[in-house]
């Protein structure tokens, strides 16, 4: 499923789990340079590239907020046991 990430949701959810560029690559795959390529705005990334950052970061622990009236963002998915 492809989502609509923007850059300052990326590192925003970096910031989250507190983890580097290094690790979120490593996770999704991808290489640091294409990851600071895309979260300073200067790639627009494909759709395959999308899904590789959001299962990465979901995996993780993170959720995406959609655009809705407030604007998008991310948050700590609430787990199970309530914390």
């Amino acid at each position: 499923m492809k989502k609509d990430i923007l850059p300052r949701q990326l590192r925003a959810a970096r910031a989250l789990i507190d983890w580097t560029r290094e690790d979120l690559a490593n996770a999704s795959g991808l290489t640091v340079r294409t990851l600071a390529r895309i979260e300073s705005s200067q790639t627009t990334p494909r759709p395959a590239t999308l899904d590789a950052l959001a299962a990465a970061l979901e995996t993780a622990g993170i959720e995406f907020i959609a655009q809705n009236g407030g604007g998008p963002g991310v948050r700590l998915a609430r787990r199970l046991d309530g914390n």
